[in-house]
């Protein structure tokens, strides 16, 4: 959208920002009326098949079918209206019969889906968590006589009811499935306009179908839970083995570590975002129990005390399985990061050992090595004085008379002296080098 007399840069959200305040609008409902209410959770594939399947029913109904896939989509068909909300995992269908017959023995004989096309609604695409019929009427009877009038339309159901904004209504409803398998809602207006009564329609269809929604981890959090618990004796068995100080085998006990922890991170990754859309749902539930501001009826829970006593403690179990998981995985993270330590101990006595180990056979070798240079000295001294006595025999006999024996004997302190000497220069120059090396390393 461009704005003709606005010329500074727009940022390209704006207008989306703009809308999205206005993007579900209350409805106007007047009165009578009979409403349903389903809630389908939905694959985007199934999003895209229901969108064909609402150009279906505008082809069946005779009216243009949408151009275009919205958040909320509303059309009126006559008497008979639908709207079509999207949501992150669900979606939602309203229908909206305004041409119900009055005086019925049964409120609930003609519904909202009366006017829709014959096996329409059996080709609908997802899975059902919320269905349940509003019916609409003015109060034409005391509130003594709601419960006598009323029961037979619940099929005996214990009742919770009360007198939302202010006792400008009552409302009746027992929050369970029903012969046909819908809810049901009963709205006596007594002085609410239009706008008023589709204010409050709303809030009751948000309030079952996020109360729903919420309740979807706890099927998940009670399958979970025992696995958790068995879990947490588990790790409890190999803390205590550990504190005990008694020798333990470290493979196994990391490899049931690691067992545990790949368990807790599979159940993590089925259950994070359930839980956290439990929390959320639970808090648009109280939000909009808030906004009703009900007027209690006397004898009869509200339906914020109804829901305060049944669905927050299921919320709270969801809660609790949420937190043992985390605190089970920091468990886990510290006797696996305990196991290490204890491994890595034993590694360096390992090494410490082979270390003093290798220290000795070093100086047993230095002690050989002495050996030998001591050894290799005599060696070399005799071989010397060998090839100066064949020098002194050839000296002789060309006839330089002297005293070989003399002059032998002579020579051996000298050669070996010299041998001496060269052996340790040869022995400190090694040194040296090695001592330059480890300089430059």
């Amino acid at each position: 959208m461009t704005f003709a007399m606005f010329k500074l840069e727009q940022h390209p959200l704006r207008t989306a920002l703009y809308d999205e305040l206005h993007s579900r609008p209350f409805q106007v409902i007047p009165c009578p009326a009979k409403v349903t209410h389903i809630a389908l959770l939905t694959t985007p594939e199934q999003k895209t098949a229901q969108f064909e399947h609402l150009c279906e029913l505008h082809r069946l109904m005779g009216v243009p079918e949408p151009r275009e896939d919205v958040r909320c989509y509303e059309k009126s068909f006559g008497s008979f209206r639908l709207r079509r909300e999207q949501h992150m995992e669900f979606a939602s269908y309203t229908f909206i019969n305004l041409c119900a017959a009055g005086g019925q023995s049964d409120p609930f004989a003609e519904t909202g889906l009366t006017p829709l096309p014959a096996g329409w609604l059996d080709q609908l695409a997802g899975q059902v968590v919320a269905a349940f019929h509003l019916q609409l009427q003015h109060v034409t009877h005391p509130p003594e006589a709601d419960i006598s009038i009323i029961r037979p339309a619940f099929e005996g159901s214990r009742l919770v009811g009360s007198c939302p904004q202010n006792g400008s209504a009552r409302v009746w409803g027992s929050f369970r499935l029903h012969s046909d398998g819908f809810g049901r809602f009963m709205v006596l207006n007594n002085s609410m306009s239009n706008s008023q009564l589709g204010r409050l329609t709303q809030r009751l269809m948000e309030i079952e179908t996020y109360r729903l929604m919420s309740l979807l981890a706890v099927s998940l959090a009670r399958d979970i839970s025992p696995d958790l618990s068995d879990m947490d004796q588990q790790l409890a068995r190999i803390t205590q083995s550990l504190a005990d100080h008694h020798h333990v085998d470290e493979k196994a006990i990391l490899e049931e570590l690691t067992d545990m922890a790949a368990s807790i991170e599979a159940f993590r990754a089925r259950s994070t975002f359930r839980f956290s859309a439990t929390r959320a749902y639970h808090r648009l539930v109280l939000t909009r129990l808030e906004e009703l501001r009900e007027n209690e009826m006397s004898g009869h829970l509200t339906i914020r005390e109804f829901m305060t006593r049944r669905l927050t403690p299921a919320v709270k179990t969801c809660e609790s399985v949420a937190y043992r998981l985390e605190d089970l995985s920091r468990r886990v993270d510290r006797a696996s990061d305990m196991m290490r330590t204890r491994v890595d101990l034993s590694i360096q006595n390992q090494n410490q050992a082979l270390l003093s180990s290798m220290d000795k056979r070093s100086q047993v070798q230095l002690m050989m090595q002495h050996t030998v240079e001591g050894l290799s000295f005599v060696v070399i001294s005799y071989y010397l004085v060998g090839l100066l006595k064949y020098l002194l025999d050839a000296t002789y006999d060309a006839g330089l008379t002297f005293d070989k024996s003399l002059v032998i004997g002579g020579m051996i302190p000298v050669v070996m002296f010299l041998v001496w000497l060269s052996v340790r220069r040869i022995h400190h120059k090694f040194i040296k080098l090695a001592e330059k090396k480890q300089d430059k390393l």
